[in-house]
């Protein structure tokens, strides 16, 4: 079952304050990045985010399940969507961890046959 866009926007809205929060349709889920890094992903309208050691700490009583069949575990999110506060500091505590994606290497060009 794919994640309905309506549960997406209201996932991203709740963690509106812990910086640029964007998303974008994969594989017909959803990737949720902060800053510019992959914070979190939301799967069968379910929101996982990346596991680090503050978050951990953070949420205290973490529940882990990967995001999808051969995923690795991420920290599962359930009744603390709705609380905004908590869950952009989440967020924002998760991101400062992330290290900063790798620079995407340009597609070399073909060259054509001279003839």
């Amino acid at each position: 079952m794919a994640s309905d866009l309506d549960f997406v926007e209201f996932v991203v809205d709740q963690m509106a304050d812990a910086g640029v929060i964007s998303y974008r349709k994969m594989f017909g889920e959803y990737v949720v990045y902060c800053e510019g890094k992959v914070i979190a992903l939301i799967c069968d309208n379910r929101l996982f985010v990346k596991p680090t050691k503050g978050g951990k700490s953070f949420i205290a009583d973490v529940v882990e399940a990967p995001a999808y069949p051969g995923a690795k575990p991420s920290f599962l999110i359930e009744e603390q969507i709705e609380d905004k506060e908590w869950l952009s500091d989440l967020v924002r505590l998760t991101e400062r961890e992330l290290p900063e994606p790798r620079p995407r290497k340009k597609p070399k060009r073909k060259r054509g046959k001279n003839t």
